[in-house]
């Protein structure tokens, strides 16, 4: 085979036969492809897309292009959620401590920032010295001691999604169905999770526009799900308007402190947190009542447990947990300019695309391959 029949064979429309995905992925992983062949590649499924039957067969090719993590009796239980992207989409950090202090091991793989959107890791790594760049043998350590990390995609696990992903984000082919579902798909098996709960955005601020498209993202990865036999759930939420009051890493980091206190119980993002905290419950069988779960949910925050599980994950992966209680711990803005309105109103609006644009035009995501 030969890299440049495959694009082209691509670039016609065809349909891509699982030999010649596996072998695309074999010579990315294995240093035999150029930048300008994958970026050509990726353009190509861009215009053209990719059947459900390729789609499949291209999460299968990048949960084999490494490593996978396996967990043994306990990966039946371990848990993981994922959004595809959004703007003060912070659930993941809210979420994430508040399951594992209900006692539900989490594993998660998360990502940076692609295009417009904000990257869990980045929110993360705001908080200094925290570090995301866990081994899987380290990954694997810490859900058996403290029931919870999150890490990065490493060298070893699905190596041929981080290579995608990374020129994804600088080549205008992010919002596509077939890679943002191989992507997302192949991450949340390789991790080892048994449940798979995925938030699939459309908006503004997302990658999908319409609900109809976020609809069919949502089935395809479902379907991906079932090819390779993982149950997955996928839930459509609305990202026309930013979450929450905050966008901005360690902005975004404190607003989930604030929440972890029990400072915020009214708006989308307490909303949103429950939701997904009451369905995982139920997914993995903790409770069959949701009038109990629920109420056992808000009791976690209540009572502390999960702002002390938020801390303990934040000291297992290096960081300072001083932040949780003194925020000028935080790396600070150079210049801080406050807008007042010069009359009284309401706000009716707020596009979550051009909040995005101007907080990666101050620096907060990437133009550059990394």
């Amino acid at each position: 085979m030969r890299i440049v029949d495959l694009i082209d064979k691509k670039k016609q429309g065809n349909e891509l036969s699982k030999d010649e995905i596996n072998y695309f992925i074999s010579s990315l992983v294995n240093n035999r492809l150029q930048d300008y062949q994958t970026s050509a590649w990726l353009m190509a499924v861009w215009l053209r897309g990719m059947s459900a039957e390729e789609t499949a067969n291209l999460t299968e090719a990048m949960i084999n292009s490494g490593e996978k993590i396996d967990f043994g009796e306990t990966g039946r239980q371990i848990f993981d959620k994922h959004s595809t992207g959004g703007v003060g989409d912070k659930v993941t950090i809210t979420l994430i401590p508040l399951l594992a202090a209900a006692g539900i091991p989490i594993a998660k793989l998360s990502g940076k920032g692609l295009g417009h959107t904000g990257g869990t890791i980045d929110k993360l790594e705001s908080i200094p010295n925290f570090s995301c760049r866990l081994t899987i043998e380290e990954l694997t350590k810490q859900v058996k001691e403290i029931g919870v990390a999150i890490g990065q995609q490493t060298g070893n696990l699905t190596p041929a999604d981080g290579i995608l992903y990374s020129l994804r984000d600088v080549t205008a082919t992010i919002d596509s169905m077939p890679l943002i579902a191989s992507s997302v798909v192949s991450k949340k098996i390789a991790a080892g999770a048994g449940h798979i709960i995925l938030d699939v955005k459309y908006g503004s601020g997302a990658f999908m526009k319409t609900p109809q498209d976020a609809v069919e993202l949502a089935k395809l990865m479902v379907s991906i799900g079932k090819h390779l036999n993982k149950s997955i759930i996928a839930v459509v939420t609305s990202m026309e308007e930013p979450l929450g009051r905050a966008v901005g890493n360690s902005l975004e980091i404190i607003e989930s402190i604030e929440f972890l206190k029990g400072n915020i119980i009214k708006g989308d993002i307490a909303e949103l947190t429950y939701d997904f905290a009451l369905l995982a419950l139920m997914q993995t069988g903790k409770f069959i009542d949701e009038k109990t779960a629920a109420d056992y949910l808000k009791e976690l925050i209540h009572t502390g447990k999960a702002l002390e599980k938020f801390k303990e994950l934040i000291i297992a992966q290096g960081g300072n947990a001083e932040v949780i209680n003194d925020y000028s711990k935080f790396p600070q803005a150079q210049y801080k300019i406050e807008v007042k309105s010069e009359t009284n109103g309401y706000v009716k609006r707020i596009d979550a695309y051009k909040t995005a644009y101007g907080c990666k035009l101050l620096g907060a995501g990437r133009d550059k391959k990394k």
